[in-house]
């Protein structure tokens, strides 16, 4: 069966956004609407599966919206919203919490790595979490997810999820007059080389928001000082650059700070050694600098701009959560005939 092309993402808001979501996902969010037809959603029901407090949950709400918008996502052409404002992705949720198996959840390593030793104490939405980020993406029978490596698993369960759902109801779906499979397989968007953006103080561990030093990442609202001095006091190793990306093996600090200027100036790493390999560490920096300062201070102003306007980022929220629920809605129809529900 053939399925509309769709995009579909989501983060969460929790806490500052970095550079590493930035380069990790927004940019890639802004160069797929050129090409696909997006839906972007702050999941704040996700946020939730750990507790938050309600006033910074909907400022770091807002906070999102603004990266989406000042890094050049158009809300008037893609849709942009928050998760919460649209019914469905609860309701769906819980249809797939009975299609999904346990020993599926019990294979997810992240929940492992975020419940710690105390998984006794984690919450169930934690645990569940990964049916809700089925139902976000299947929702709107998104065909296309773009994820890092981090959450290729969850994207693999959406896809047993969505495959268990059109055999389990397969009679059902072809009797609605559903066709053959009611919910698409949808594949993974897969970064390209600078998806892992590694702490500016510590080459080994992925950039952030969670980390106790602000040194180790870049605040997509760091001003132009911040940045350059961040850059400045990164880590890096006696060294010069090496001239050939074979060089960097070993040298992850290096490796990290060659695949950000990589990333920020679109180009692949080899460029950045052919053009630096053999300098000092100083003169690179102070060219990651001018780049970083360049690509990353027009973003942090105009989302600083936008904070200061909760009204009308709480506009369009509540406009792509219209446009949102109008797929939302038709989709829910069809599960509720599919699944036997009466309405």
């Amino acid at each position: 069966m053939e399925f509309k092309p769709l995009v579909f993402s989501g983060v969460q808001p929790t806490g500052n956004l970095h550079l590493g979501n930035y380069l990790g996902a927004i940019q890639r969010f802004v160069a797929l609407q050129d090409s696909h037809d997006c839906l972007y959603c702050v999941v704040d029901m996700h946020a939730i599966t750990v507790w938050q407090d309600p006033a910074d949950l909907k400022r770091q709400i807002r906070e999102v919206t603004a990266a989406f918008i000042a890094s050049g996502i158009d809300p008037t052409k893609h849709i942009v919203f928050n998760q919460s404002q649209v019914s469905g992705h609860a309701e769906l949720a819980w249809v797939f919490n009975c299609v999904a198996r346990l020993g599926w959840l019990n294979r997810m390593t992240q929940f492992k790595e975020k419940a710690g030793k105390d998984r006794e104490n984690a919450s169930v939405g934690l645990y569940a979490y990964p049916s809700l980020m089925a139902a976000d993406i299947l929702l709107y029978r998104a065909t296309h997810v773009p994820v890092g490596e981090d959450q290729k698993q969850h994207l693999e369960l959406t896809r047993d999820i969505a495959q268990k759902f059109n055999n389990d109801f397969g009679p059902s779906i072809a009797a609605n007059g559903l066709g053959e499979a009611f919910f698409p397989l949808p594949e993974p968007l897969i970064g390209g080389p600078a998806a892992r953006v590694m702490s500016l103080r510590d080459g080994a561990k992925k950039m952030s928001k969670s980390d106790p030093s602000d040194l180790s990442r870049i605040n997509l609202t760091d001003d132009a000082d911040l940045i350059a001095s961040k850059i400045r006091k990164a880590k890096t190793d006696p060294e010069p650059l090496p001239s050939e990306a074979e060089g960097l093996k070993g040298r992850p600090e290096a490796e990290n700070l060659v695949g950000i200027y990589a990333a920020l100036g679109a180009v692949a790493k080899e460029e950045v050694l052919t053009q630096f390999g053999g300098g000092q560490f100083s003169t690179f920096k102070a060219a990651l600098v001018d780049l970083a300062v360049a690509k990353l201070g027009p973003i942090g102003a105009e989302m600083q701009r936008l904070v200061a306007e909760p009204d009308h980022i709480d506009a369009i929220l509540r406009d792509g959560a219209a446009r949102a629920r109008v797929l939302a809605d038709a989709t829910m129809a069809n599960v509720r005939d599919i699944v036997g529900f009466v309405r």
